[in-house]
């Protein structure tokens, strides 16, 4: 069932905290982290930047450039804009032999933004901006014979590829960067605590696994009546990421229905309109 943006329930527990504006932390890595605290500061809102992980290299030119000549992809999927960015770096997108006869997906509004600023104009998104979303697009339907490139950065979700595969698409991917996860002091979360931090945002199911299990340390005691399942609200940018997010117990889990910035500043403002009515 999809998540409604806000519900009695997140109003409540705005109210508690005497404030209509939640001091947010920002799990996302850098530079991107930085951005979007600039443009929620711009907005009136407190931020706490603090990166999950940070992005380093993988692949290379001779490697990219091999894939894209012997699989020669119909359509180009790009999993996210850190996906577009250093595969960019790596080989400039404008250069690739299909970059302007293959069919160009982008997973959401951010990564599309980034693929057209980059002179891919025949970009699509999804309504959705999931797996599910793509692949309920119909330049994803019909793909038997298809050769599909997947540009990502390391692990993910293998539903897309899967699903493909079963359409009778040739699939490839092509891991355009790694993620570096940080290591955190058990008591992390209590530090955020002391922070005055009251809302989190996560846009992937990595970073809220990643930020839920760093709640977990000594958020159990009766004193503190675990504030991060309770209390806290948790803006995560999909359906699929708020179910998740249920099913760890997290009681005010709020869908932005994307990733950007602008998605999560639609959201916050209309959780304080509702606070202020």
């Amino acid at each position: 069932m999809a998540t409604n943006i806000v519900n009695k329930s997140h109003l409540q527990a705005s109210n508690s905290r005497k404030s209509s504006k939640p001091k947010l932390l920002i799990t996302r890595p850098e530079p991107q982290a930085q951005q979007l605290a600039s443009q929620l500061n711009l907005a009136g809102y407190q931020t706490l930047c603090q990166p999950m992980f940070a992005y380093s290299a993988a692949g290379n030119q001779s490697q990219l450039s091999q894939t894209l000549e012997t699989h020669l992809p119909d359509i180009t999927i790009f999993i996210s804009k850190a996906a577009v960015e250093w595969a960019n770096q790596i080989l400039p997108l404008s250069t690739w032999p299909t970059a302007t006869t293959a069919i160009t997906v982008a997973v959401g509004s951010a990564t599309l933004t980034a693929l057209r600023q980059l002179g891919i104009k025949q970009a699509i998104c999804p309504p959705q901006h999931d797996s599910e979303g793509m692949l309920a697009l119909s330049e994803l339907s019909q793909v038997t014979n298809k050769n599909i490139l997947i540009v990502r950065g390391n692990g993910g979700r293998e539903l897309l590829a899967n699903e493909l595969v079963i359409r009778g698409a040739n699939v490839r991917y092509f891991e355009s960067y790694y993620r570096q996860w940080h290591e955190f002091d058990p008591h992390q979360a209590q530090q955020w605590r002391s922070q005055g931090v009251t809302g989190i945002i996560v846009t992937s199911q990595a970073l809220l696994e990643s930020t839920w299990q760093l709640t977990q340390n000594g958020t159990h005691s009766e004193h503190n009546n675990n504030f991060w399942q309770n209390t806290c609200l948790w803006f995560v940018a999909s359906t699929r990421i708020a179910q998740l997010a249920r099913e760890y117990g997290l009681k005010h889990v709020i869908c932005t229905h994307g990733a950007s910035a602008q998605a999560i500043i639609t959201t916050l403002n209309q959780l304080e309109s509702i606070n202020d009515n």
